[in-house]
């Protein structure tokens, strides 16, 4: 099992309101350059939020939402400072409640 960092918002203020896709594209580029894995990932509506133990994070997140899910504590740390209005928070996965950590619930596009 493994723990999994978050940020969750609506929809509409991570991919309409904030420059997210340039901030994750920079990381994205930062990691290449290092020659580090990826450990963070965008997730459209995800799954994890029904899991009963995240009841009190999604009644507080306006739906849809979307998460940005790392291993890194201290990139989503970074990222709660730099996007302002979003909830943090953590969980660990794969668990009978949460057996799929970057799972969406969105249709698939």
């Amino acid at each position: 099992m493994s723990t999994y960092h978050y940020v969750l918002a609506s929809k509409r203020y991570i991919l309409d309101e904030e420059p997210t896709d340039e901030v994750l594209r920079e990381r994205h580029r930062h990691y290449r350059e290092l020659e580090k894995e990826i450990d963070f990932w965008l997730v459209h509506q995800p799954a994890f939020l029904e899991a009963p133990e995240m009841a009190a994070a999604k009644a507080k997140c306006p739906q849809p939402a979307v998460a940005i899910i790392s291993t890194d504590r201290q990139f989503i740390s970074w990222l709660k400072l730099r996007l302002e209005y979003v909830l943090v928070g953590e969980f660990e996965a794969p668990s009978a409640s949460i057996p799929d950590p970057l799972a969406s619930l969105a249709p698939a596009a």
